[in-house]
């Protein structure tokens, strides 16, 4: 089982477009094979920070995830409304 945390600071002006498009890969994620736990975080003390938390079987369910036609086409409008690139870490289950 792996856990991957991607964090994402949006412009101020497209918080609401970018949870809606996140939105919809939410829904559709949740219904890929491996996927155990896909959610959207927002920060308590900064409301323009997001994460979005995932729990994946295997690697290899993320890798078709990072795949899907949904991810293709959703992460990419997505990106357009942050501040930066977005800092994702992987983390294998050691305990």
């Amino acid at each position: 089982m792996i856990k991957v945390i991607a964090k994402n600071y949006v412009h101020q002006d497209n918080l609401k477009e970018v949870v809606e498009l996140y939105r919809e890969l939410v829904e559709l994620t949740r219904k890929e094979k491996g996927c155990i736990k896909y959610e959207l975080f927002q920060d308590e003390k900064d409301p323009l920070s997001i994460a979005m938390i995932e729990e994946w079987a295997s690697k290899e369910d993320l890798e078709r995830h990072l795949s899907s036609e949904h991810f293709l086409r959703i992460v990419p409008l997505i990106r357009k409304h942050m501040q930066k690139q977005t800092d994702m870490g992987i983390y294998n289950r050691i305990i």
